[in-house]
């Protein structure tokens, strides 16, 4: 089953000054808030036909509504600066997931650590279905800004709304881009607190039908929940 997205709509809304300088936005708060040092990680939300991106090699404290660049669906960019180079599995994750508006990728230290020995991280805590399932998978390795990386973080997103990615980094998915940013935080907090349950042995999981009953009662959690 395809994982479900944050909120009901992901059609873009808003002005395109608006949407760039959200994208610059959510960019900032990624770096600052330790989810991706220095110019690594990256940022984009679903825009007309096609997505606003940030650019590749480009601090994210200097950059300017224009700087963000736009690629159409086809994978045409536009705008006077190189999108991302992993601009490939962002519009990937467009075409194939139609309830995604917003995408953000991280290389925060803990999914990191994870990625680079192929540990997904499974249902040791209920919190786990915040991505969608009853684990974040790890989806192999793959040079990046390639088709190849693009077609593994397709699959591990098909149900789930966060993946990591081997010898990489990290993968979330939803409607809006604060939600995502979200998404991204709260997976490496389950990403650090599963290493250091490592440290103490090997954890035990919850049962299928437990995370079923979580995944459950997360759509009518909070301001979800139907009055």
């Amino acid at each position: 089953m395809r994982a479900k997205s944050q909120s009901r709509s992901s059609k873009p809304i808003g002005s395109e000054a608006a949407a760039r300088a959200e994208v610059i936005s959510t960019a900032l708060q990624m770096s600052r808030s330790g989810l991706s040092p220095g110019r690594s990680g990256n940022v984009s939300r679903r825009w007309r036909e096609g997505m606003l991106i940030t650019p590749t090699g480009m601090a994210y404290d200097e950059l300017k509504p224009a700087d963000v660049s736009f690629v159409d669906l086809e994978g045409k960019p536009a705008g006077k600066r190189k999108p991302s180079s992993e601009w490939h599995f962002h519009l990937a994750i467009y075409n194939a997931r139609s309830d995604v508006g917003a995408v953000v990728h991280t290389h925060s230290m803990h999914a990191v650590v994870l990625a680079c020995v192929g540990k997904p991280v499974p249902a040791f805590h209920y919190m786990v279905a915040v991505a969608g399932g009853d684990d974040i998978p790890c989806v192999p390795y793959a040079t990046f800004g390639t088709d190849a990386l693009a077609r593994h973080v397709v699959k591990g997103l098909a149900a789930r709304n966060a993946c990591l990615m081997a010898h990489h980094g990290m993968v979330a998915v939803g409607a809006t881009l604060p939600g995502t940013l979200e998404l991204a935080a709260e997976v490496e907090t389950l990403c650090e607190q599963y290493w250091k349950v490592l440290a103490l042995g090997r954890p035990a999981l919850l049962p299928a039908a437990e995370m079923a009953e979580v995944i459950e009662r997360f759509k009518g959690y909070g301001q979800n929940a139907q009055a």
